[in-house]
Formats: C-alpha cells, sequence, structure tokens
C-alpha cells in the first residue's frame, strides 16, 4: 500500500492506494515541523481510525508538507511518522516539490502556493528551484491566508474598516486585543489561527475593502515572488491552494496586468499529487 499526503499548517490531505482502483481519502490536521514536534506528530497521526487500521500494512509514505524545507525539520516529521508506520518506507519533502509534481508533471514552470502561507520555485521538469521566498508569516507569505488574516485583524482593531463591514467582522468574530495577542503570542499554530480569518472574504465578495484587499494582497504576491525572476513570463505559473482558487478571478486580473500566463489552479493537489507518484 502506498499512502501520499499534501501538508498544510491548516489540514493534511491523505490518499492510500490499497489497489490499482480503489483508494481511501482522508484528512487530519495540519503538520508544520516548526511548530510541533516528532511526538506531536505521532500524537495527531494517533487519533485518526483510518490511519490506524492501515498503518501495520503501508510498505510507502510520501509525504510533502510546508515547513519541510531543511534536513533537521524533515526528519522530525519523517521520525513523528516512523512512529506510526513502523513498517513503510517513509519520504518527507517540501509542499513547493508536491505542488510542482501535482501542476507541472514533467515540464517546466513555476508553482506557486497560496493557501494558509505563500510560497513559489521554480520546477526545470526534474527538480525545484527554490529562490529567497518562504519567510514565513511573521516576515512573509505575501497574498496568503495568514497575509489577508493580519491585514482584516489589524484594521478592525485599529478601527480602520468602513462601519458597515466593522460590524459585519465583528458579528463573525467576537474578539479583542487581548484575544488576538493570546492566540498570535502564546497558543500553538498563530499562523492557522490568522489565516482562519481570510474566510470573511469569501463571504464579503462585491464589498470595495475586500475587493481592493484582495487585489493588494494579490498584487503584492506577484510583485514580491514572481517578478524577480527574470523567466516569470516565459513558462505557466501553476497556483495551489485555498486563496488561489477562491479568489481565482482576481488572480487573473493581476497576473494578466503583469503578463503572467497561468496554468493550473488547484484548491487541494493531494489528487493529481497522487496520480503522479503512481503513474510515473
Amino acid at each position: 500500500m502506498i499512502l501520499v499526503a499534501d501538508s498544510g499548517s491548516s489540514k493534511t490531505d491523505w490518499i492510500l492506494k490499497l489497489s490499482d482502483t480503489e483508494l481511501r481519502e482522508f484528512t487530519t490536521r495540519g503538520i508544520n515541523p516548526y511548530f510541533q514536534t516528532d511526538k506531536d506528530i505521532c500524537k495527531v497521526l494517533s487519533a485518526y481510525n483510518e490511519i490506524q487500521e492501515y498503518n501495520s500494512r503501508i510498505k510507502e509514505v510520501y509525504f510533502f508538507g510546508e515547513g519541510c524545507t531543511t534536513p533537521d525539520k524533515r526528519e522530525i516529521v519523517s521520525n513523528g511518522l516512523s512512529k506510526v508506520f513502523s513498517r513503510a518506507y517513509i519520504s518527507v519533502e517540501n509542499d513547493a516539490l508536491g505542488s510542482a509534481y501535482a501542476t507541472c508533471g514533467k515540464k517546466k514552470g513555476f508553482t506557486c502556493i497560496l493557501g494558509t502561507a505563500s510560497n513559489v520555485a521554480f520546477y526545470d521538469g526534474e527538480q525545484v528551484h527554490e529562490g529567497v521566498n518562504g519567510l514565513g508569516f511573521v516576515l512573509g507569505d505575501e497574498g496568503s491566508g495568514t497575509y489577508f488574516g493580519k491585514k482584516l485583524i489589524t484594521d478592525y482593531l485599529y478601527d480602520k474598516m468602513p462601519p458597515h463591514v466593522r460590524r459585519a467582522f465583528k458579528k463573525d468574530y467576537d474578539i479583542n486585543k487581548d484575544i488576538v495577542i493570546r492566540n498570535v503570542y502564546q497558543e500553538p499554530l498563530p499562523n492557522f489561527y490568522l489565516a482562519s480569518f481570510a474566510k470573511f472574504l469569501s463571504s464579503n465578495r462585491g464589498e470595495e475593502y475586500v475587493e481592493d484587499m484582495l487585489q493588494v494582497g494579490l498584487e503584492c504576491f506577484v510583485r514580491t515572488h514572481l517578478l524577480p525572476y527574470p523567466t516569470h513570463q516565459s513558462y505557466p505559473c501553476h497556483f495551489v491552494g485555498s486563496i488561489a482558487y477562491h479568489f481565482q478571478d482576481v488572480l487573473h486580473k493581476v497576473c494578466q496586468k503583469y503578463n503572467i500566463k497561468i496554468g493550473k489552479i488547484l484548491s487541494n493537489p493531494i489528487h493529481d499529487l497522487a496520480d503522479f507518484l503512481t503513474q510515473s
């Protein structure tokens, strides 16, 4: 049996290949070695019956995750997975490579992640070449769920929202400064907490405040992460993640402005990723 995972801080999507024709799909909590230890990862996975049912029969695990950028971070995830899948061969790679497999296949192109976090890398058909991106939600993540969450929270707390938008936000999220400070600076997974506010944008499309924020945020992503590549107009730019998928109308306008050719836009890359790995 082969198990494939695509993971962010918010959630992890899994596909288990039981046979040539039978698959099982399930979702667990997100896994990120910057915020979790190997013991935390083991605890997360042990809570799901889908995993416990098959763990002893799984022979190969291919995990692609946010934060798996360096050998020590990949080792944390690998150690956590090994505690659960003790009989399996385990491969842990960065989510950028998983996105490249899902979108580019074996062709050259840019793969962009716009979900809870944001990132971009160039794929040469075999390997991913990451740039200076991926600075995380404190220093980077332009255009991501955490980026928009931070904008919404600070505008609300600084009373910069239009009055009717502020009322709508208050109705959906009964927060104050103390609640935000505690969740951002004292609780685990602050990036996940921040990104949770981005869904307010989806439910308030058409508001000038929302449309302006989306335009500015996605343009910030393109200008910061794509335009520095001299070849950004030479290859298709593929996008993966909830922000890219749900706001693809704005993304298309921004990319058109900079003559960027959009390829695939996937909400979840897990199916395309699993197909690539099992058919290669």
